[in-house]
């Protein structure tokens, strides 16, 4: 007869954590209480009776002082709000999924929409979800949501957001979705159901259509163990539920040629191993990996360790915690905020099933069978050694700016927290340093105490160098008529100093424009990036003289490329005179209108027929190259109308 244990039985994360936190709170002394059953398996139950945890039906049977874990079933509002009352220690070990789905149904709300809840409605966790919403809707069946979408026709109007309890089927979900998706206009779908659960089931579902008889081993009351159950009778007609090895009849699968065996999220890993020891006390046991038992049984002898270093190999990767085999009889994980250091890291980018992984022991469950792993622990410890020795050489490492707090900045070296005083950001005094935040910078290392976990950096000590490095060769490449790309730093009265990489240079107020301008601030601001040119240097003095008006830019050549004498062009009036008007053509080149050529008539001054900002057409008549000096008529052009008329009539 063959076996075949299924690779995801047992305790999901969310049990263990919450089993965790209780072995932690008595382990630490403190009078323990649970708020209903911590899990749904009488023999956890019973080992948590013997060390003095209580359980609590109601907040207010709370002891004042006492320590109230809350299971990872979570509670309502209104539960959590009692127990604060109470005035007790409450340690929340509420499933980071279910505490995901409460997040969902207040935003939800907040947002207008009406929050669906697919379930069973006795249920803690959805009783509890629903209790975090102020008019929840929960459905069973997918029969139950189209009689409430065909009751009235505003229902398939109303805006929706639909959850599913974390340990719901596939099969309910996936029918649910269908009905929302195609009768629903304004509907936001959040699949919740809880990965480990689903491949739970998945791996229920194929062992039992391959095997003659499953065992489901689990509490009577766990509904998650009752599904699997179900589940596996969808395909197997031989389906044993038993709460441990005692409730087993080795002799009725005696005649059998394979037995799945599996489990619920709350059955602890030494009941499924004496299962599995009992089944194949007489007979040949193959397992799923296809290992001997005696094998099996060797590596389970294998002991951990809190602070051990081990190395393991992925075998799954979930949305809150990875799964490693250690070749023991811990079942390993690493939650994910434990994976790595940079929170933009996702386990599923850089890992895959299969790959080996060094990670550090943190917590050891020997009742459990469970070990929490860390990597991101085991990567610090690296970071450290790395950081004592980038501060012993000097050497440059790169950092994530995290936030802004009193007196400078927090950046993230290899996970290690490093403060960089504000006088060593480079950010000048009274500067903006939160523009500094979610940004990669290089810094050196100028203080390491391990002991205190203390690390200042200086983001200057490395601009510094930099900043050498680029006058050094500035000054051995300068030369006249040279063009560099320019930073403006500063206005003065008398012109604008500019950063041409390292190293600042003037551009006097004579050299920045060719029109007559009063201040720099007219043609450039502080930050504009430029284009400039050497026109003269001192490498004695260190000073740098440099053009930004290039003739390109000069308004007489633009005027000469693009007028004529004969050219007739819109101009502006700018200034009058006793003798005539003056006009830009274009700007930073005025022509003069005499007197005598504004009108056809004689005026006695150029104001009784114009006005300054005033646009007329006017013709060039001439232009005195030598001393830039342009003559415009009016007259002309109204004399060639008078002439066209006249030969029109």
């Amino acid at each position: 007869m063959k076996i075949t244990l299924a690779k995801s039985a047992g305790f999901c994360f969310g049990v263990d954590r919450a089993v965790s936190l209780v072995e932690e709170a008595v382990d630490q002394g403190k009078q323990v209480a649970t708020l209903g059953p911590i899990i749904h398996n009488r023999h956890v139950m019973d080992h948590f009776m013997q060390r003095g945890v209580r359980e609590l039906k109601e907040p207010e049977e709370a002891k004042p002082g006492e320590c109230v874990v809350i299971r990872s079933h979570g509670v309502s509002r209104a539960v959590y709000a009692r127990l604060q009352d109470q005035g007790v220690e409450i340690v929340d070990a509420t499933c980071p999924f279910v505490k995901r789905i409460h997040k969902l149904v207040i935003q939800a709300e907040e947002k207008g929409r009406h929050p669906i809840i697919i379930g069973t409605r006795t249920h803690p966790e959805v009783e509890a979800i629903a209790g975090w919403c102020r008019r929840p809707l929960v459905f069973e069946t997918p029969e139950e949501l189209e009689n409430w979408l065909d009751q009235a026709p505003q229902n398939r109007d109303t805006p929706v957001t639909m959850v599913s309890q974390t340990t719901s089927t596939q099969n309910l979900w996936e029918s649910c979705k269908k009905i929302i998706k195609k009768q629903c206009t304004n509907s936001e779908i959040f699949d919740t159901i809880c990965e480990a659960t689903e491949k739970r089931q998945k791996e229920a579902s194929e062992l039992s259509r391959c095997c003659d008889a499953m065992v489901v081993v689990g509490d009577s009351f766990s509904s998650n163990t009752k599904r699997l159950a179900m589940i596996c009778r969808q395909h197997c007609e031989d389906v044993t539920l038993v709460e441990d090895a005692s409730g087993l009849d080795v002799s009725h699968f005696s005649c059998l040629g394979s037995v799945g065996i599996t489990a619920g999220a709350s059955t602890p890993a030494w009941i499924i191993k004496e299962v599995n020891n009992i089944m194949s006390e007489e007979i040949k046991v193959e397992t799923a990996q296809e290992e001997d038992f005696a094998e099996l049984l060797e590596q389970s002898i294998k002991t951990l360790n809190n602070g051990d270093k081990v190395t393991g190999i992925v075998t799954a990767i979930g949305a809150t915690e990875i799964q490693v085999d250690l070749g023991t009889k811990h079942a390993g994980y690493i939650p994910v905020d434990d994976f790595s250091s940079d929170p933009s890291v996702k386990p599923e980018d850089v890992l895959k099933v299969g790959d080996e992984i060094e990670v550090l022991v943190v917590h050891v469950n020997d009742s459990e069978g469970t070990a929490r792993l860390s990597k991101k622990r085991l990567e610090a410890g690296k970071a450290w050694e790395e950081i004592e020795a980038a501060a012993e050489s000097k050497a440059v490492v790169e950092g994530l700016i995290t936030e802004e707090n009193k007196g400078g900045i927090v950046a993230n070296v290899k996970g290690v927290r490093v403060f960089i005083p504000a006088s060593q950001t480079g950010v000048p005094k009274g500067g903006d340093l939160s523009a500094l935040v979610k940004t990669t910078v290089q810094m050196k290392i100028t203080e390491v105490n391990r002991a205190r976990r203390r690390v200042v950096g200086s983001i200057r000590a490395v601009t510094s160098e930099l900043r050498k490095a680029a006058q050094e060769k500035i000054w051995a490449e300068i030369e006249v008529g040279k063009k560099y790309t320019g930073v403006v730093k500063s206005l003065t009265s008398y012109g604008a100093f500019v950063d041409i990489g390292g190293v600042d240079g003037m551009v006097h107020v004579s050299e920045l424009s060719w029109n007559r301008i009063k201040n720099p601030a007219e043609v450039v601001k502080v930050g504009d990036e430029i284009e400039v040119f050497v026109i003269s240097y001192d490498p004695e003095k260190k000073k740098i003289s440099l053009g930004y008006k290039t003739p390109e830019t000069n308004p007489w050549n633009i005027f000469m490329n693009q007028f004529h004498v004969g050219d007739v062009a819109k101009v502006k009036i700018v200034k009058l005179m006793t003798f005539g008007a003056f006009a830009e053509i274009i700007p930073g080149v005025d022509g003069l209108i005499h007197i005598s050529q504004i009108a056809d008539r004689r005026i006695g001054k150029p104001e009784d027929v114009l006005s300054e900002g005033q646009e007329v057409d006017a013709k060039i008549i001439d232009i005195d190259a030598e001393n830039k000096r342009i003559s415009l008529s009016i007259r002309a052009l109204l004399t060639e109308d008078d002439a066209q008329e006249s030969v029109e009539e």
